[in-house]
């Protein structure tokens, strides 16, 4: 991998790890359109690029986050709630994943699911006359939906908006709890990335310029699209995120399926 292709693949990841698109599908069409192999060697790639991506939305957020740790702690408990869906998919889905789903031949339907989500989402919100606050219903919903996007071309961001906007929840809630609940989410993929890298001891062939160039672009995407997405998911567009996968999809289907 050329110094070129880290800061691409970290720009890709810190835009799409936030834009309703799918971070974990992007990355693996974009590696096979570049020839590189999505597999071992870029484990401790993905593991820098999300702490990238983790940095920029603590920095976004961090009244958020500090608020989580303010009595009664009823928004760190629902956070808590909404996490779990994921980890249990994530744990018990992991290697089925890795085995079928690791290859972008099968994106294109993942990628349409997203696009029909996302459809859905804005239909909703702008039909919705009374938006509730934040509640026990929008969370659970949302981390239901979290657990969708487990699976690459499914967008985590965009599951999560679909949860809370379906359950009636106020878009600027969904919103901001959408990418707090990305944060557990990144820490465990942190986790089990590190994990993976030690276990696959390839930690010195790494060249840590590519790594730090893919950290850094996907820090700066990062925090580009987590402040573009607050503003958009509160005035529920995601008209043009679904017609860009709509047409992802059609692309991936023609060029896997009838190339």
């Amino acid at each position: 991998m050329y110094w070129w292709q880290a800061m691409i693949l970290g720009l890709v990841q810190g835009l799409t790890e936030f834009l309703p698109v799918s971070s974990s599908g992007h990355l693996i069409l974009v590696r096979e359109l570049m020839g590189l192999n999505n597999g071992e060697s870029f484990l401790l790639f993905d593991v820098t690029a999300h702490l990238g991506t983790l940095v920029a939305v603590a920095i976004v957020l961090y009244k958020p986050i500090l608020g989580l740790f303010k009595k009664p702690y009823k928004n760190m408990v629902m956070l808590v709630v909404a996490t779990v869906p994921a980890v249990i998919v994530g744990f018990t889905c992991k290697d089925y994943i890795e085995q079928y789903f690791s290859t972008a031949k099968y994106l294109c339907f993942f990628f349409m699911f997203t696009a029909v989500i996302m459809l859905v989402s804005e239909f909703a919100a702008k039909r919705n006359k009374s938006p509730k606050d934040l509640g026990w219903g929008g969370a659970v919903a949302m981390g239901l939906m979290q657990g969708a996007g487990v699976f690459p071309g499914v967008s985590r961001s965009g599951s999560t908006i679909f949860g809370g906007t379906v359950a009636g929840t106020d878009s600027s809630k969904v919103a901001t709890f959408s990418f707090l609940m990305s944060i557990p989410v990144i820490c465990g993929s942190l986790l089990l990335s590190v994990i993976d890298v030690a276990q696959a001891g390839t930690i010195n062939q790494i060249n840590w310029f590519e790594i730090f160039v893919g950290a850094a672009s996907a820090f700066v995407s990062g925090y580009f699209a987590v402040r573009v997405m607050l503003k958009l998911i509160a005035k529920a567009n995601f008209k043009w995120f679904s017609l860009y996968l709509f047409i992802i999809s059609i692309l991936t289907f023609a060029f896997y399926f009838m190339g």
